[in-house]
């Protein structure tokens, strides 16, 4: 920056480009946060400061040297500038007043005071025009009472401009935080960097669009993060028109939804799920009812309310597992835990860890309550001194095999027809392409289960 001012000064035959003083505003020149600069008297630019350069998007001197300080304006102040501010600049050696600039990359409307005065050389002839100029964006915005860029820059969403081409020309922080890539590694790079290359084709149709005049609202669709993972949007993009009317560029609202995305799915999920519960939980209480017999309406009742009370006690074993399934010790002991009582050695209950899944799991507790209310009733639990013993393994098929035993009842005689509880037991099985049989043996009823867990 030094070098270049002092170059202009030198060529103006303004300063001693070694004297001290050159220096010394050539170092404030450069530290300004104002637009600096010197055009010569034909309108050409020779000089624009990092500030300058910044604030209307031109990239370095070169680009400031091919243009004409008339290029800075819209083409509304443009003719201000020719029949106003240049005359009065030579009448009275200075013009202070509103204007506006363009930036040279998007096209936008910068509000500025513009000053403009001579530029003497040694000799005392005018030699140039130099211009100071302030930027009025943020104090117009305020006088209107909107914060604007207050409010895009604290957005929660990703808010960014682009060219017509592509480019983007204004990243907040929350497209920083969205994507990942900061301002400076994003402004002047094509917008490309987070869309997958899979979707390059839906950037060509949305700025296809955007040249139409046309908006598109609350589209979803994938985009990548720097770090590569990819993320759900829904994305707002929008025309940006100069004051002439015609589209310039794209304004772009993205919105992070890949959590609600994934919370929604997760909830369809378990609305299947449980829609898939409750058909299989309501058809095995319809095959309990359609089973279900007794001789009187009372008895019925309690017959369907144990077999309810088992589906009941196994659901609750589903909760534990996530309904992953039950573990078939656990759906026994809960079955027996009545004949269990403390001191006592009546039922004793062993096999390896197997977990069954619902449907199974389902089945085998209704069967263990048939076996259970009938030991109950007429076998080995009805007497003090009989027992059960229940025991099963994993067969080489790949199957569950089940054995229920009763000793110390009362002397057992093989029924001369098939009971309720036993019918129960067969069909319910039966569905699972499973088999059961029933041995009648004089010390105690033996039960075979053999089924796929």
């Amino acid at each position: 920056m030094l070098e270049e001012l002092s170059a202009v000064a030198r060529e103006l035959g303004a300063l001693d480009a070694e004297d001290g003083l050159a220096r010394m505003l050539a170092a404030l020149v450069a530290a300004s946060r104002e637009f600096i600069g010197i055009a010569d008297l034909e309108g050409n630019a020779l000089f624009v400061n990092e500030a300058g350069r910044k604030l209307v998007g031109l990239r370095d001197l070169d680009a400031v040297q091919s243009t004409r300080v008339i290029d800075y304006f819209t083409a509304d102040d443009q003719r201000i500038v020719l029949e106003q501010v240049l005359p009065a600049v030579r009448s009275t050696g200075y013009w202070e007043g509103e204007l506006r600039f363009r930036h040279f990359v998007t096209g936008r409307q910068i509000p500025v005071l513009y000053n403009i005065f001579p530029v003497r050389s040694a000799a005392g002839a005018v030699a140039a025009y130099g211009t100071v100029t302030r930027n009025l964006t943020d104090s117009k915005l305020a006088e209107q009472g909107l914060p604007l860029a207050s409010i895009v820059e604290s957005s929660d969403d990703a808010i960014v401009s682009k060219s017509l081409d592509g480019i983007v020309t204004s990243w907040n922080r929350g497209a920083e935080r969205i994507f990942g890539y900061t301002a400076a590694e994003m402004i002047g790079q094509p917008i490309t960097l987070v869309i997958p290359e899979d979707r390059h084709s839906e950037e060509r149709e949305i700025l296809t669009r955007i040249r139409r005049g046309e908006r598109i609202d609350h589209y979803e669709t994938v985009r990548q993060r720097k770090n590569g993972s990819l993320i759900i949007v829904s994305l707002t993009v929008s025309p940006i028109k100069n004051a002439e009317g015609s589209i310039i560029g794209a304004s772009k609202i993205a919105r992070d939804i890949t959590e609600q995305k994934r919370n929604l799915e997760k909830i369809n999920t378990l609305a299947r799920e449980a829609e898939h519960r409750s058909k299989n939980m309501l058809a095995s209480v319809q095959a309990v009812v359609n089973f279900s017999h007794a001789d009187t309406p009372e008895a019925l009742k309690e017959v369907i309310k144990g077999r309810i009370q088992a589906l009941a006690n196994v659901h609750s074993l589903f909760v534990e597992t996530r309904w992953i399934g039950a573990e078939l010790s656990a759906i026994a002991a809960q079955e027996l835990t009545p004949f269990r009582a403390s001191g006592q050695n009546r039922v004793q209950i062993e096999g390896p860890p197997i977990l069954l899944e619902p449907t199974v799991a389902q089945a085998m507790a209704v069967a263990l309550h048939e076996l259970a209310t009938n030991a109950a009733k007429y076998g080995s639990l009805s007497t003090p001194n009989g027992r059960i013993d229940l025991t099963w393994q994993h067969e080489s098929d790949g199957q569950v095999m089940l054995r229920w035993a009763e000793t110390g009842g009362p002397v057992v005689q093989a029924p001369t027809r098939r009971g309720f509880g036993s019918l129960v037991i067969e069909r319910i099985i039966g569905q699972l392409s499973g088999h059961s049989r029933f041995d009648w043996r004089a010390e105690g009823l033996v039960c075979e289960i053999k089924l796929r867990a």
